[in-house]
């Protein structure tokens, strides 16, 4: 019988998450060292699930799709790359959001610019736009106008105008500084001349005798009790005035700004037209009552989103 002899196998490669220390003095960084290390580096400061976080960053610094990064992991990294790469990593660890490191966010279609001077868009506010839009293309017309209350990144009010059959939408805000980062957004993807920006509360800030078929708004709806409990992230870097609803007149339970824009959007929203609002989970009941106490609204309904909270209210406008 022949003698057999083990064959030679090679150690195997570690994994991903095997603890890794830098590169002995002499030897480059690779991509793949890189992402390894700063990703326990950011699990070590309480940071959970930053492994697509350091990717995109460190895509962002190389000039690579995230996906493309993928096909680089032995590459070895400049002196340069790893000087601009260290303060992004240093921002994520004091838990600044990916989005303002890196300056933009996805929203549907689009890449916004985003900054702390406005909240980041949210997936859930694209539901709230694919709810509005499906609710007007039901109505076969086009040429639409739009109010959106709290525009922020102008992420709401963009989107309608690239995806759905509208020619113009009324954007305001009460923060300026929103208002200079929306229309930055606007110019970017060509849609400037078809939106207008107006500075003020709400929709006070409404050209007088604004009517539209459709109102949309995501405003503030946090409770200022329940800022304490949100992640550092958002606490600790998005725009408060966008984030807490004032406590006034509703007892501090998030709903005031709520209340104001269904009592005042029975003045803008034509009959027969859409009242389109974005709420807190848990809000859905209360929202509802709100709704029966303005005269003028009718077939209110609450949405739930796809982690099956209660976060959209859709209602009509009464036709008498």
């Amino acid at each position: 019988m022949a003698e057999v002899t083990p064959q030679e196998t090679s150690p195997p490669r570690p994994g991903f998450s095997d603890p890794v220390d830098p590169p002995p003095e002499g030897r480059p960084w690779t991509v793949l060292h890189l992402l390894r290390w700063s990703t326990q580096y950011l699990e070590g400061r309480g940071l959970e699930g930053v492994r697509i976080d350091v990717e995109y960053m460190l895509a962002h610094v190389l000039g690579l799709t995230r996906m493309n990064l993928y096909l680089q992991f032995e590459r070895p990294l400049e002196a340069a790359e790893l000087q601009a790469f260290r303060p992004l990593l240093q921002a994520r660890a004091q838990r600044q959001p990916l989005q303002y490191i890196l300056g933009t966010a996805a929203f549907r279609d689009l890449e916004l610019n985003v900054d702390p001077r406005v909240l980041i868009p949210r997936p859930e506010t694209e539901e709230l736009v694919e709810a509005i839009l499906q609710r007007v293309r039901e109505w076969g017309r086009e040429g639409l106008e739009a109010v959106d209350v709290g525009t922020g990144s102008g992420a709401i009010a963009l989107s309608l105008l690239h995806e759905g059959p509208f020619r113009h939408v009324f954007a305001t805000d009460a923060s300026a500084d929103a208002l200079e980062l929306a229309r930055a957004n606007a110019e970017r993807h060509g849609l400037l001349s078809r939106i207008s920006f107006h500075h003020g509360d709400l929709l006070a800030a409404l050209p007088a005798g604004t009517r539209v078929p459709v109102l949309v708004s995501n405003p503030p709806y946090v409770a200022a009790a329940e800022l304490p409990s949100l992640e550092p992230e958002v606490r600790g870097w998005e725009p408060e005035m966008a984030l807490v609803s004032p406590d006034h007149s509703t007892a501090g339970d998030g709903l005031a700004i709520l209340a104001r824009i269904i009592r005042d959007g029975v003045g803008v929203v034509e009959p027969g037209g859409l009242l389109a609002l974005e709420i807190g989970a848990g809000h859905g009941e209360a929202v509802l009552g709100l709704l029966k106490e303005v005269e003028g609204w009718e077939g209110s309904v609450v949405l739930r989103d796809l982690s099956r909270r209660e976060r959209i209210v859709l209602s009509r406008r009464a036709l008498h």
